[in-house]
């Protein structure tokens, strides 16, 4: 199973989230990575759909997950993936490569956005900033 995990919302190091702080405890973090899409804010979170173009780049970090199948598991019910019925929720799980800071390239988890974005609002230069609650 693939150890490494892309996040670029509330799951980053810098969100102050408690499901953050979580991931944090049970993984590495390798620092900061981009991968080729674009994000759009859903809500007070981001959502992240694909894009072909190398100038549509969302940027996050890179995990190693401790155990990832327990981690997996925890991070899919945080992310709304319900098993057994994975077209219901907003996000799909996917293999996506990412590129770290270094210019190294490994294949990572990442959570995609499944709906329609017509109408929301892209993030500019790919990097959401958590905004108060």
């Amino acid at each position: 199973m693939i150890p490494h995990l892309f996040v670029y919302g509330s799951l980053m190091s810098r969100a102050g989230h408690r499901m953050g702080r979580r991931l944090a405890r049970e993984a590495r973090c390798l620092g900061e990575a981009s991968l080729r899409g674009r994000l759009y804010t859903i809500s007070w979170y981001p959502g992240l759909v694909d894009a072909g173009g190398e100038d549509d780049r969302v940027w996050g970090e890179v995990f190693r997950l401790d155990d990832p199948a327990r981690a997996l598991a925890w991070l899919d019910a945080y992310e709304g993936i319900t098993p057994g019925s994975p077209a219901r929720g907003e996000y799909a799980r996917l293999q996506r490569s990412v590129r770290l800071a270094t210019g190294a390239e490994l294949s990572a988890w990442v959570y995609v956005y499944r709906r329609d974005v017509a109408g929301l609002r892209p993030v500019p230069g790919g990097r959401w900033m958590p905004q108060p609650r």
